[in-house]
């Protein structure tokens, strides 16, 4: 990826891009008077505003330029996952909202607490912490690789750069302001892309039809695969067929929006139940929306380039340094940075909240009162940011940790949703049983993970499917014991 050629202009658009976005996160957040208001937004903000903000929260720089290249160099077929994570997304509404909003809950974790004591609580919140760290300096460093390659400067300071711009309105604003900034960087990142893909069509002789005449022949634009093809050892070892995405991706999603508080934060800082159920509803939708977008750029990368010898993941960088003008590029960048900035200040405040109110809070919360558990509560946004770009860099150093470190989260989710499902569906399950349950989950997914048995769209159901037998099968016995 030689040969980049950022000009002035496009460094003043991006340098404008981060100070504004800055400032917009600032005064959106507004004034916070206690803990609550800073971790719940004051349970104020509208529910289409937290939709756009799931989006981007889970949309990391790594989606914006991977997505692209899987359809360069394959077809369509990751659609068939974007559906499952609707069909997900609806269980998650109807199934785990109402849970949740029947206390007052102020993590995805309190519901554990409620349900099995204090100990599963603090157990899924640490689990959590690690696994958001861990996965989230992942996508840090990958941010940067593509920002530091495009505007010539080491990946440190562009690591840095994006932390510091998150950092400053998570930590003054809040939830609230990391939400309405999340859904202006929405926008423009999916604007980057639909731009990207204006100038494609541009360039190709005879736009769309040039698309439609040069892909046709490799089948690009196949969206169904059932996978069958292979037998049962080759249904399950391909990610993007019509069950395994279907089904992976509603379980995925089930994990991620229902248990995992990056997520579940935002739901929580909706007005009501029925607020919650529209956001993660329409968030769904958007998705689809969106991943159809990033795919439909690869394929008219692939029209563009015709087959060349360049990973997956330059394919899209490769056309915005080298084929846009002045300007256009400068845009498209802070449309990379966008999508970095939202998975960044979300993760700071959902791993802030989590500390605070999971495991400060009920051990040493009733010394303190309210003002001063807010200022401890920035003081753990502060701690988090440096632990992320830490966290950033040490995977720098291990590249070859990368992939695994981008699987973390599936190593802990199958474990997390298994508890979450046992406390819904097993009333008699004990706290004893649904520890045991998650921490045989997160091994069982450790030892599917690295043996590489199946796809990754398979995962976190097999976590579940252990934790449930395991957490189900300690209930049944324990009932034997008392009789």
């Amino acid at each position: 990826m030689e040969g980049h050629t950022v000009n002035l202009i496009d460094y003043i658009i991006i340098a404008a891009y981060l100070i504004a976005i800055a400032a917009f996160g600032i005064i959106s957040g507004g004034k916070q008077k206690t803990v609550s208001d800073y971790f719940l937004g004051s349970k104020v903000v509208p529910w289409w505003a937290v939709c756009f903000s799931i989006v981007a929260a889970e949309t990391s720089t790594l989606t914006f330029i991977s997505i692209p290249g899987l359809a360069y160099l394959a077809n369509l077929n990751f659609l068939q996952v974007t559906f499952g994570y609707l069909i997900g997304r609806i269980i998650v509404a109807f199934v785990f909202l109402p849970a949740y909003y029947k206390g007052e809950l102020k993590t995805a974790y309190t519901y554990l607490e409620n349900r099995f004591g204090g100990k599963t609580r603090s157990f899924a919140s640490v689990v959590f912490l690690f696994t958001r760290t861990a996965a989230d300096g992942v996508r840090l460093f990958a941010t940067a690789i593509p920002l530091y390659l495009m505007i010539d400067i080491h990946f440190i300071p562009a690591i840095i750069i994006i932390a510091v711009v998150a950092l400053i309105y998570t930590y003054t604003g809040g939830v609230r302001g990391v939400i309405w900034v999340d859904m202006i960087q929405m926008f423009i990142y999916l604007g980057g892309a639909v731009l990207a893909g204006i100038f494609i069509l541009n360039y190709l002789p005879d736009g769309w039809n040039s698309v439609v005449a040069a892909v046709s022949a490799d089948n690009k634009f196949n969206m169904i695969n059932f996978g069958f093809e292979g037998g049962i050892a080759g249904f399950f070892s391909q990610p993007y067929t019509l069950i395994g995405g279907i089904i992976g991706g509603a379980f995925l999603s089930m994990a991620s929006h229902g248990t995992d508080q990056l997520i579940v934060q935002r739901l929580l800082a909706t007005k009501n139940l029925r607020s919650g159920q529209k956001a993660i509803i329409g968030s769904g939708v958007i998705v689809i929306i969106q991943f159809a977008v990033f795919l439909i750029v690869g394929v008219m990368l692939y029209a563009f380039f015709g087959k060349i010898d360049a990973k997956a993941d330059e394919i899209f960088p490769l056309f915005i340094i080298n084929h846009l003008p002045v300007g256009v590029t400068g845009i498209i960048v802070a449309g990379l940075f966008a999508a970095a900035l939202s998975t960044l200040a979300g993760s700071m405040s959902s791993l802030s909240s989590s500390t605070m109110l999971d495991l400060y809070q009920p051990f040493f919360g009733k010394l303190h009162d309210e003002k001063k558990q807010l200022r401890i509560s920035r003081m753990f946004t502060v701690m988090w940011a440096v632990l992320l770009v830490g966290s950033a860099i040490f995977f720098s150093e291990a590249r070859s940790v990368v992939e695994l470190a981008l699987s973390i989260a599936s190593f802990t989710y199958g474990g997390l949703l298994g508890t979450f499902l046992l406390g819904l569906l097993v009333k008699k399950a004990r706290q004893e049983d649904a520890l045991a349950g998650f921490v045989a989950g997160i091994f069982i997914m450790i030892t599917v993970i690295s043996l590489k048995l199946v796809a990754w769209t398979w995962f976190t159901l097999m976590g579940v499917t252990a934790t449930l037998l395991i957490g189900g099968f300690l209930t049944i016995l324990s009932d034997k014991e008392k009789d």
